[in-house]
């Protein structure tokens, strides 16, 4: 067997968001207590945002609290700002992500300010995470292409990395949020990230938009990446970015580990169910 690779789940966070019908916080716990006992070692089960932005998250609490935790399992939420981070805290997450664009006109579109001005702000996001003793994860959106600045340049994608690191991040999630990414451009960002960062510390975050996310995970392997965020069932993608719909299916991403020798630690079979499950949970069900 190849080095174990990590799959990140966040179908319940990123795969539910763009949703369009409510969904009763009963069954998003159905959902993360079936991913919980596939053998996933990190799932995404929420975020603390306003219901003002993201009227699907509304639950967030309520989801923390119903879920039947499994020992090993990390049960994340993700944490915009201090208001967030402080309710995430209170629900008992056990680690919590903090997220910035590589693009302007992403990041003044997603969250309303500059790659600067939001950078800033997760200062103290970061100090009170600490002070709580919870790890925080990065996330990097339109790490290859924004729907409104075009093509980003993968110095932008290193200093906001970069940024994120320094402040106390453990990992930076790389995300191809519109799903334009090639495996020329996947690679070009990697090889231009690894002088400075580590694959150990980065993770891979493709859409399947185009058909191209096992691709570009493929090229992820190949430059020393061992974790994947994917989404069961291929749920999801991001409400403030055209096209995004189309997270790569946590079962493809089994798949493709298996053939190529890595191993997951997940029951495929398991996975499978929630993955059924996953499905009624769809707007055009």
């Amino acid at each position: 067997m190849r080095d174990p690779v990590t799959i990140f789940e966040v179908g319940p966070r990123d795969g539910l968001q763009n949703e369009q019908r409510l969904i009763p916080a009963a069954r998003k716990v159905r959902l993360v207590d079936l991913l919980s006992r596939t053998g996933l070692r990190k799932i995404e089960v929420t975020s603390f945002v306003s219901p003002n932005w993201v009227p699907q998250m509304a639950d967030a609490a309520a989801v923390m609290a119903g879920i039947d935790r499994r020992a090993g399992v990390t049960y994340a939420a993700l944490t915009p700002n201090l208001r967030g981070l402080n309710a995430a805290v209170q629900a008992g997450a056990d680690e919590v992500a903090v997220f910035a664009s590589a693009s302007e006109g992403f990041s003044r579109k997603n969250i309303n300010c500059s790659v600067a001005e939001s950078l800033a702000r997760f200062e103290e996001v970061m100090a009170a995470a600490r002070e709580a003793g919870l790890p925080v994860r990065g996330y990097v959106s339109c790490v290859t292409d924004c729907p409104y600045d075009g093509r980003v340049a993968p110095a932008a994608v290193l200093d906001v990395a970069a940024a994120l690191l320094e402040m106390g991040c453990y990992e930076v999630s790389l995300g191809d949020t519109i799903g334009a990414a090639t495996p020329e451009t996947t690679g070009a960002l990697l090889g231009h990230l690894s002088a400075r960062i580590g694959p150990e510390r980065l993770a891979g975050h493709f859409h399947d938009t185009q058909g191209r996310a096992l691709d570009n995970i493929r090229v992820g392997l190949d430059h020393g990446l061992r974790t994947f965020d994917a989404s069961v069932a291929g749920l999801g993608g991001c409400p403030y970015a055209p096209g995004a719909r189309g997270n790569v299916a946590t079962e493809a991403v089994c798949e493709l580990m298996e053939t190529l020798g890595h191993d997951t630690g997940i029951d495929r079979a398991r996975l499978s169910e929630a993955a059924a499950f996953a499905r009624t949970l769809r707007s055009d069900a």
